[in-house]
């Protein structure tokens, strides 16, 4: 995420891999440091029962990674042919049964849910996922566009490659999508 005036920007792009494997020896060999090893994540998207959130293209999402639980705002996208750029405000909860509680009672219903295996790296101030999901292998990379671009490239990716889609669009259209 980049700051910019009082707002967390959050740049990124996805890029689909065959061999996710070959794809995580690549990014070591380049010098990127592994933050976290291959975990589960399961991921539920929250909206009021109106679809505003939807209507926005925002999504408040909870996420579980092990025993920890992250509350996630992202707002609505902005205008850009290659990279999705939107403002995203992350917080750490203590307990996620509390926080599923607290959404519920604000008026908020879980809409949609997906899992994955992630892995996490560091290459400067470039963030690195390597996603394992229902619709397949994907690198996310999530930094400076820049930054992106030259690392992309560095490991033979050109932005024809770059995919804006979020993880609810690319299950979507593979039918692998659950519906809470």
């Amino acid at each position: 995420m980049e700051r910019s005036n009082k707002d967390v920007l959050e740049i990124e792009v996805k890029i689909k891999v065959e061999d996710p494997l070959k794809v995580k020896e690549k990014i070591l060999e380049l010098g990127a440091t592994l933050d976290r090893e291959r975990h589960f994540e399961k991921n539920t998207l929250f909206d009021f029962s109106s679809a505003s959130l939807f209507a926005k293209k925002q999504a408040l999402r909870l996420r579980t990674a092990g025993k920890k639980h992250y509350l996630t705002f992202k707002g609505t996208p902005r205008k850009s042919r290659k990279f999705k750029i939107r403002e995203e405000y992350e917080t750490e909860l203590k307990n996620g049964r509390d926080g599923e509680k607290i959404l519920r009672n604000l008026g908020l219903q879980p809409t949609l849910s997906y899992s994955k295996h992630r892995t996490t790296f560091r290459f400067r101030k470039l963030k690195l996922c390597l996603d394992e999901t229902a619709a397949g292998a994907f690198l996310e990379l999530e930094g400076k566009q820049s930054d992106i671009v030259r690392f992309a490239g560095s490991l033979g990716y050109s932005k024809l490659e770059f995919i804006k889609e979020d993880y609810i669009q690319l299950l979507s259209k593979e039918g692998k999508l659950l519906k809470d």
